[in-house]
């Protein structure tokens, strides 16, 4: 038996921990999209809009070998952050990238997940890593870390915590 690819190593820890996340975001109470714990957080929207949209960024990182948030001359933020307008909308928008990340992470050969990736901002470099770091760094531990947050916000407006990797108090499973 050959050795597996980093693809198929890959796989089994994505499918988990989306579908993990998923269960989370099902649960975000519609009617808190603007809440937000304090004013320097992100509101519960745009937190779980942002949750929605990380796994498209493996677009990036498997097919561009850099991706600069605010290029040299651009304005700071050049990219206006998206908030869903409903739960349903966020999960639409995970669905569809969770879908699109999984072929192109299934798709990619190991010689490019060996391939080096940058990301920077106003030229200057943040990290640059071999692109399978940067999927378990920029896409997989950064999702977990927001749907970490998610709980915390979840459970600060009464909704229902889901089991993420055991028992919450409100499922033990």
């Amino acid at each position: 038996m050959g050795e597996m690819k980093i693809s198929q190593v890959m796989l089994p820890e994505f499918d988990h921990e989306m579908a993990t996340t998923r269960r989370v975001l099902e649960r975000i109470p519609e009617d808190k999209l603007d809440w937000q714990p304090h004013a320097k957080s992100m509101s519960l929207g745009r937190l779980a809009s942002h949750v929605a949209e990380l796994p498209g960024w493996v677009m990036s990182i498997l097919k561009q070998d850099s991706l600069d948030f605010a290029p040299p001359g651009s304005p700071d933020s050049p990219r206006k952050a998206q908030v869903f307008a409903s739960r349903e909308e966020i999960l639409e928008q995970f669905d569809r990238s969770i879908a699109s990340a999984r072929e192109a992470l299934a798709a990619t050969d190991d010689e490019t997940f060996g391939k080096h990736w940058t990301l920077a901002r106003g030229g200057k470099t943040i990290f640059n890593l071999p692109r399978a770091a940067v999927v378990r760094t920029l896409l997989l531990n950064h999702v977990i870390h927001h749907r970490g947050q998610l709980t915390v916000y979840l459970r600060l407006n009464d909704a229902p915590v889901p089991s993420v990797y055991g028992p919450s108090a409100d499922e033990q499973v």
